[in-house]
């Protein structure tokens, strides 16, 4: 049986489904809308067990699951959702024990799902260019996985280059992750996988031209992710009023051999069909 632990990040969970987070901290009180609960109260009681506050509500105590803990940790940056997070992982295909390369920590999230995948025989090198946000994504981590053996956290500005080489995946969350392309080039291997997340399609077209630009990178791809919930209550099934929908475009591609890449990008093979065609139309 799990139980909950002095210094355990915990969730407690109301009949509507709200969640309140506290770490457990022995001799120290959890206080809600004027009723309180000792956390001395919780420490050695099981996972998912049912508390009562000193005003009689009664509350769920769960440790949180990373998609949970990520909508409630601090935050320095925006943090990507967890409809996000999953489908980077598969998309990008992130397994245990690869060497992952990820620009943008940010408050740390993409960081804990990429650590958690990649296991203890892999790697993940994450730059941060923002002193703040790095502190923050670091005790991040460390509150939810412990201390972390197979992190490299530097405060970098991927921009400026990629230092590191043969790397199995690129994963970035940046604003302008075209930058980063050229450093890409020379810091995948052969048959790596390329995947940026950006907000808007302008980014997303820049991001594709220098992917092309580049002409080492294959089956290029852009798409988003929606989530809808439903609400089943007996005979009452409805989808749920509120939608989780856009937040974000994903692009990935495959790093090839030098020469195998499509040597025509988008664009202009679509101005060379269409002057094809009015050649063959005629006057």
């Amino acid at each position: 049986m799990t139980v909950l632990s002095d210094g355990d990040r915990v969730h407690l969970v109301d009949r509507k489904g709200r969640q309140y987070a506290f770490t457990l901290k022995a001799g120290d009180t959890f206080q809600l809308s004027g009723e309180t609960l000792a956390h001395d109260d919780l420490i050695g009681k099981p996972d998912g067990t049912l508390v009562t506050l000193s005003r009689g509500r009664r509350m769920l105590a769960l440790r949180p699951t990373l998609s949970e803990y990520v909508l409630k940790m601090p935050r320095g940056a925006q943090v990507l959702y967890p409809k996000d997070l999953g489908v980077i992982l598969q998309w990008a295909d992130v397994y245990p024990g690869a060497r992952v390369f990820e620009a943008g920590t940010g408050s740390g999230a993409l960081t804990m799902a990429l650590l958690r995948a990649v296991g203890d025989r892999g790697h993940v090198i994450s730059y941060e260019s923002r002193e703040d946000f790095a502190r923050t994504a670091m005790k991040n981590i460390e509150r939810y996985l412990g201390p972390v053996h197979n992190l490299t956290l530097r405060q970098r500005n991927a921009y400026e280059g990629i230092e590191e080489t043969d790397l199995d995946r690129v994963v970035l969350d940046l604003p302008e992750p075209w930058q980063v392309v050229p450093h890409a080039v020379t810091a995948l291997r052969s048959g790596g996988v390329y995947l940026s997340y950006v907000p808007t399609i302008p980014q997303v077209m820049q991001t594709v031209e220098a992917l092309h630009r580049a002409q080492v990178f294959a089956m290029i791809q852009t798409f988003e992710t929606l989530l809808r919930t439903w609400n089943i209550e007996g005979r009452s099934v409805r989808p749920d009023l509120r939608m989780v929908a856009h937040s974000g475009f994903l692009t990935v591609a495959r790093m090839v051999q030098p020469g195998l890449a499509p040597s025509v990008r988008p664009a202009e093979a679509e101005a060379e069909a269409g002057e094809a065609g009015r050649h063959a139309e005629g006057p």
